[in-house]
């Protein structure tokens, strides 16, 4: 059987892509912050106020440091985001409420929308001991009684809240997370730990991503400590690792959470890759050592040599490591002593390998001290600089760094790569023996693509408006200081990797700088919208008839959309041998192609038409728009019936061009457009005119001979048959929709007989009924041919349709113009819920296609319609990157600390209870199950104020578990002098 101390032999593995982190460290609230922190210097340990805690007796003691390293605001909580309730989130150790944001954060930072991410997600991390429960033990007395409140689950909780058993899989449930979630604890280790185990769980494809790391926060905060001689405590609260003056640390509070994925899997979904891991090791030290709490050079040592060996990589080929260096005269050398024997492994070189410590920055922080490690190293390696190491004068003369491979880093370092990838060790070792090291590379060098697209949708959510306009500006000045990034990226990150919530924002940009301007601006253009709604808004896709075609019609969408591209030429192609030319000639002519009117004839207006309609509703549809309803204008109908498949599209194209030719061949006539409705149009009109269309509810359309609407357009005018009447010759060569198509029905008829007809799969709303299309309809080969016939009914179809929808609808035109636009807007709608959007730009708009329709999209998307990010950029490999996270807005959930105050409301309360009733008491009735309820959040005075207000402690009030009560509050008056014995255990 091996011994430890000869490390197993394993294979190296691919390695485990550190794709997104998040974390909060003394000094900094947020890991940007925090590099910005590391690499000038900064140290996030800081001056405990005076008068903070006035009611401690710490302060007075001799010995007392009023040093602290501590979470700003750690007891803040954005419980609404999460959907916790505020007594919840009062009861819940903020430990928990911490990691959880950090968890979310973590996961916007890799690019994926926390709650949604696509395959096993597990969740592997720990947490410090609970200290914020033991000092409400002793402050609050209702919630002691609570503990032991005899409804159902009242103590559990309290548990859940609390115990260190449920931080993991608490994120799992608030995230929606399917992997293994699994609490870690090997003390100061632990999340180091933590990230071992998702990597080997990742490996094991247990899950394909995995969020990992850990936190540590102390309460009450800003305390101080409590300094004996010969213990870990620094005496002047810096940590001095690796010099000659090392004296021990200062323990801080931190949190931090990394996502990983297998780094092949990282590479083929582009996401961008901090760092890599390529090996771990994780081990115990066993019993050999001095004590439990003694470190072990041979425990280290292996654990180092797992790390190696599993990455298979020599130790010349690491040139950082990022030791648990805790500053104490014993618990350096040995580190040392155990980094030099695992290095001598595989090489002999002498002081080739930086060496620094985290823990000179921000103190030890315990449980979060791993993960917090990894972070430090996985921005060192993407910022290619290593930080300095503070405090550093003379070297530790215990350590003998002359024959070492280390050289300790105490200044900014460029980080050079002569032999190969960056690559670094980081090392965490925990009081009773739990030792874990890994090896960390640069990340693989990845290729930012162009984008075929001119312009770039930027949309952005939140749950409050104030939330979403930070998260603007937080964007803004994101771009703007980093202008190398590419916008198709940052619009495809945000697209896919972010929640959408009730306040949304779009902005459409061509660049970076119109981008930034445009986010700071707040123009009206871009004001923000409120979606309420529960559900997906449903959407009816209009199709326009004849009149809408023109020159170069969706050409730039055909230029950069592959998928309109595709289904324009497989319908293009279907119509060649029909028209006997390709339409695309004509559609999209050449530069130098001579003028020509062939696309306003109808036998090539109709098929022209229907190519582009046709294209346009399935490139809606590839993007996750899925229509509810359709309704198709003359022509349009034919696009209708192939997208619901009623016909496929090689028929209808077929038939859509024997319409066109049976149509062009009848005699010429006209058409007239009169602003009357049909009531008051019918009775007016000559026996040679008809009503070809009803448009609007004032608005219809003639049909006849030549002669006979010019007369009748002169009538108009004239006023004969009322004053203020508009009317307008349309561009058409025949009378549609008249008798003088009668000619065409037949022979329509026999050509329709030889397709199959189906069903609808969408319902559609017959343009010549104004009903929904039922399956006899939609089958009947005599429809489509009185089709041609009878008048357009449009009016009646969309408002039948908006009865249907008495709330919430979108009218998106699917058309190369927007005619059926104006027209629904002619309809009594509910502005605030029914909204009418086109697919391109009006012909004579100056606004370009594509950036008209990406605007089209953000409309949708801000109007509750439904869509597939995934898909806005087929056809292009777009990355995620790493951008500002969401805006938290955050609020103190903690319980009231004043030990008098809390004992006088409780008093209040007891005699409230026993004061006789002035009314009789009512009938007993069957108590309530209990529901969360709001409680008033207590907001922490300001310093000052606390120590003007300061009164001495008082005993708590004698009932029946006084005595239970009296030793809680005995133990919590020493609670820092305990936990100083405690820290004195720990592990170096």
């Amino acid at each position: 059987m091996n011994n430890d101390s000869e490390p197993h032999s394993a294979p190296a593995v691919d390695g485990i892509a550190i794709i997104g982190l998040a974390g909060r460290f003394p000094g900094a609230e947020d890991a940007p912050a925090f590099w910005e922190n590391l690499a000038a210097g900064v140290s996030g340990v800081t001056d405990v106020p005076a008068g903070h805690n006035p009611n401690s007796s710490l302060p007075s003691h001799p010995n007392y440091v009023p040093r602290a390293a501590v979470v700003k605001d750690a007891d803040f909580f954005d419980a609404q985001f999460f959907g916790i309730y505020p007594k919840q989130a009062v009861d819940m150790d903020p430990q928990h409420r911490l990691f959880l944001e950090m968890a979310w954060h973590a996961m916007e930072n890799a690019g994926y929308v926390p709650d949604a991410a696509p395959g096993r997600v597990g969740v592997f991390a720990g947490c410090h001991m609970n200290t914020y429960i033991f000092t409400r033990l002793a402050a609050d007395a209702e919630f002691r009684e609570s503990l032991a409140d005899s409804y159902p689950g009242g103590s559990l909780t309290a548990e859940i809240s609390n115990d260190k058993d449920y931080l993991a899989t608490r994120v799992a449930y608030q995230l929606n997370l399917r992997g293994p979630s699994v609490a870690v604890q090997s003390a100061c280790s632990t999340s180091l730990v933590a990230i071992s185990q998702a990597c080997e769980n990742l490996m094991a494809r247990s899950c394909d991503m995995a969020i990992s790391g850990g936190v540590t926060v102390t309460f009450p905060q800003q305390q101080g400590y409590l300094h004996t001689e010969d213990s870990i405590l620094s005496p002047d609260g810096s940590c001095r690792t690796f010099d000659a003056d090392a004296c021990g640390t200062i323990f801080g509070d931190g949190v931090g959470a990394v996502v990983l994925k297998r780094l092949s899997d990282a590479i083929a979904d582009r996401d961008d890759i901090y760092a890599v891991i390529r090996g771990w090791g994780v081990n115990n030290d066993g019993g050999d050592k001095m004590g439990y709490t003694a470190p072990s050079v041979s425990g280290q040592s292996t654990a180092i040599k797992l790390a190696h060996r599993r990455a298979g990589i020599t130790a010349d080929t690491i040139s950082y490591v990022e030791a648990h260096g805790t500053g104490t005269l014993v618990g350096d050398p040995i580190e040392v002593a155990a980094l030099t024997e695992a290095f001598r492994e595989t090489t002999d070189k002498k002081q080739f390998c930086r060496i620094g410590s985290l823990k000179t920055n921000v103190g030890h922080l315990d449980v979060a001290a791993g993960v917090s490690s990894v972070i430090k190293t996985s921005l060192a390696l993407r910022h290619r600089q290593i930080p300095p190491m503070l405090h550093f004068k003379s070297p530790n003369p215990k350590i003998d760094f002359a024959n070492s491979p280390f050289i300790i880093n105490d200044e900014l370092t460029d980080w050079e790569s002569l032999t190969g990838p960056r690559r670094a060790g980081v090392s965490s070792f925990g009081v009773g023996g739990t030792n874990a090291h890994l090896v960390i590379e640069e990340a693989p060098a990845s290729e930012s693509l162009a984008s075929s697209r001119p312009c770039h949708l930027i949309r952005l959510s939140a749950r409050s408006l104030s939330a979403l306009n930070q998260m603007s500006d937080d964007l803004a000045q994101h771009l703007a200081d980093n202008n190398d990034l590419n916008l198709a990226d940052v619009s495809h990150t945000l697209q896919v990797g972010r929640k959408t919530f009730r306040h949304k924002r779009v902005v459409v940009a061509s660049d970076l700088a119109e981008a930034v301007e445009t986010l700071r601006s707040r123009s009206p253009k871009q004001a923000p919208t409120v979606d309420n709604r529960a559900t997906a808004t449903p959407i009816a896709f209009l199709f326009p008839g004849q009149g809408s075609q023109h020159i170069d019609m969706a050409r730039a969408l055909y230029e950069t959309e592959p998928v309109f591209a595709e289904h324009l030429d497989a319908c293009a192609e279907c119509l060649t041998p029909h028209l006997e030319l390709d339409l695309r000639t004509l559609v999209f002519p050449a530069a130098d192609a001579p003028p020509s009117d062939r696309l306003d004839q109808t036998e090539i207006a109709q098929p022209a038409l229907f190519m582009i309609s046709w294209a346009l509703g399935k490139w809606w549809q590839s993007l996750g728009v899925q229509p509810t309803t359709l309704i198709g204008h003359s022509v349009g109908e034919f696009a209708a019936a192939a997208l619901a498949g009623v016909m496929s599209m090689e028929d209808a194209a077929r038939l859509v061009a024997l319409r066109g030719r049976l149509m062009q061949s009848l005699p010429a006539g006209s058409m007239l457009a009169v602003q009357l409705s049909e009531e008051r149009l019918q009775p007016l009109l000559p026996e040679a005119l008809e009503i070809a269309a009803s448009n609007g509810p004032a608005f219809c359309v003639v049909s006849g001979p030549s002669e006979a609407v010019t007369a009748f357009a002169a009538e108009i005018e004239a006023g004969r048959h009322g004053e203020g009447i508009a009317c307008r010759t349309l561009r058409t060569s025949h009378a549609f929709h008249s008798r003088m198509m009668d000619a065409a029905i037949e022979p329509f008829e026999q050509e329709v007989r030889k397709i199959e007809l189906h069903p609808p799969t969408i319902p559609i709303v017959s343009s010549v009924t104004a009903l929904p299309m039922d399956a006899a309809t939609a089958t009947d080969p005599v429809y489509w041919a009185r089709q041609i016939r009878e008048p357009v009914r449009f009016s009646d179809a969309l408002a039948a349709l908006i009865a249907q929808h008495s709330g919430d609808l979108v009218l998106l035109e699917v058309g190369p113009n927007q005619a059926l636009s104006t027209l629904a807007r002619q309809q009594p709608l509910d502005t605030n819920r029914q909204h009418v959007l086109s697919s391109l730009p009006h012909v004579s708009q100056t606004a370009t296609d594509t950036r008209f329709t990406v605007t089209t999209i953000g409309r949708l998307w801000q109007q509750g319609v439904t869509l597939d990010w995934t898909k806005v950029y087929a056809g292009e490999l777009r990355s995620r990157l790493h951008l500002p996270m969401y805006r938290f807005e955050r609020q103190r959930y903690s319980f009231e600390t004043d030990l008098q105050r809390c004992q006088t409301r409780r008093d209040q309360n007891v005699a409230a209870s026993t004061e006789k009733p002035a009314t009789p008491e009512p009938e007993p009735q069957p108590r309530p199950a209990p529901q969360p309820a709001a409680v008033e959040v207590a907001a922490e005075p300001p310093v000052a104020q606390q120590a003007a207000t300061a009164v001495p402690q008082q005993p708590l009030a004698t009932h029946t578990t006084s005595v239970a009560q009296t030793v809680i509050q005995q133990q919590m008056q020493l609670m820092n002098q305990q936990m100083t014995l405690l820290n004195q255990t720990r592990r170096t």
